[in-house]
């Protein structure tokens, strides 16, 4: 493997989301679509060209994965301000 492979590979793991199993089921489709793998790629390189990317990758979906579907009775979306 390549220095470069290694490179995106360690990048990807560090990107991984994380996401409780029901909602990985229902968003599945949605989340391999050209326009998320765009998004992702999008990301990744700006965090590789230094700026901050908020939430951490890692809190991307934490909303979502704090709960199971299932248990999900109402859902608020906003935005908080930017930090900053």
């Amino acid at each position: 493997m390549g220095e470069d492979s290694a490179v995106q590979e360690n990048s990807a793991k560090k990107c991984e989301i994380l996401l409780e199993g029901s909602w990985q089921q229902l968003l599945k489709a949605e989340l391999g679509q050209e326009y998320m793998q765009q998004l992702r790629e999008f990301l990744l390189s700006e965090k590789k060209a230094g700026k901050q990317i908020f939430p951490p990758s890692t809190l991307i979906f934490h909303a979502l994965n704090s709960t199971p579907f299932e248990k999900v009775r109402v859902v608020i979306l906003g935005q908080d301000p930017y930090h900053g």
